[in-house]
């Protein structure tokens, strides 16, 4: 049975007892669909290592950033040993705000993914298109830049079984977010499977791509419900575990009859 994707990043938010208090109430509002979902919460650098004691490997608890060097002369960064010694199980590299707040680049996401690979971290790259990009029609060439270089060297068995994408339109995240309309964002995932598939061969469309950018109540079901979404990656709608649960529930039998549908 195919698992659902859906998850959440905490972003700056949530100190590590309120981190604490929302994935033990996530972990009860969902023991009872918890097979049918790969669920998963990145919090804040402090909130890890009492996230994973909290809830084991019920819950998937990963960072939201990470050096690319294992150490070093680097201050303020995150290296792969540290995260590993606490626990966390997944890397997310690449978000909009590390992008164009911090200005990473693409060379320096590739660098890190490299560094997530060697340490059996799962990944989850995160791309998308600014409104300028999109105004001038640039955005499957945005989004295939993006995973061409940040991918770059990542070997097919690693991606095949580990690797994970987020879109996220820049446009489309934050306070001030407007979300994608579904058509779109089937569309822009439609060709993000077809890049996957020019990297990894036919298996390179079975990674999969989750949705996220102001994913709320009024249009989770009409995101699920679209060819090539494989999830949601959902921001402050998912910072109440309540709310959280709401979705997963509301989402779950429209992309499990979606599923059957495809099969």
């Amino acid at each position: 049975m195919k698992k659902l994707y859906v998850g959440t990043n905490t972003k700056m938010y949530k100190t590590p007892s309120a981190a604490v208090e929302h994935v033990l109430k996530l972990r009860e509002l969902t023991r009872d669909i918890a097979q049918q979902l790969e669920l998963f919460v990145i919090p804040s650098y402090t909130s890890i290592a009492p996230c994973v004691q909290a809830v084991g490997e019920d819950i998937l608890i990963g960072a939201q950033n990470m050096g690319w060097e294992d150490e070093g002369q680097y201050t303020g960064e995150i290296s792969a040993p540290m995260l590993e010694e606490v626990g966390a199980r997944l890397v997310m590299i690449g978000h909009s705000e590390r992008r164009h707040v911090l200005h990473e680049t693409d060379e320096e996401e590739q660098k890190k993914i490299a560094c997530a690979a060697r340490h059996d971290f799962k990944i989850l790259l995160c791309v998308g298109e600014t409104a300028q990009q999109k105004s001038y029609e640039i955005s499957r060439e945005t989004l295939a830049q993006q995973l061409k270089i940040g991918l770059h060297g990542l070997d097919a068995e690693i991606a095949l079984h580990r690797l994970w994408i987020a879109y996220e339109p820049v446009w489309a995240i934050g306070v001030n977010g407007v979300p994608a309309d579904e058509h779109y964002a089937s569309e822009m995932h439609r060709h993000i499977k077809a890049v996957l598939e020019e990297l990894y061969g036919d298996q390179g469309r079975e990674i999969p791509v989750l949705y996220g950018g102001s994913v709320n109540n009024e249009n989770a079901v009409k995101l699920i419900a679209q060819p090539y979404i494989d999830g949601l990656f959902i921001g402050r709608s998912a910072w109440s575990a309540e709310n959280f649960n709401q979705i997963i529930r509301e989402i779950l039998p429209v992309f499990r009859s979606r599923d059957l549908a495809e099969k």
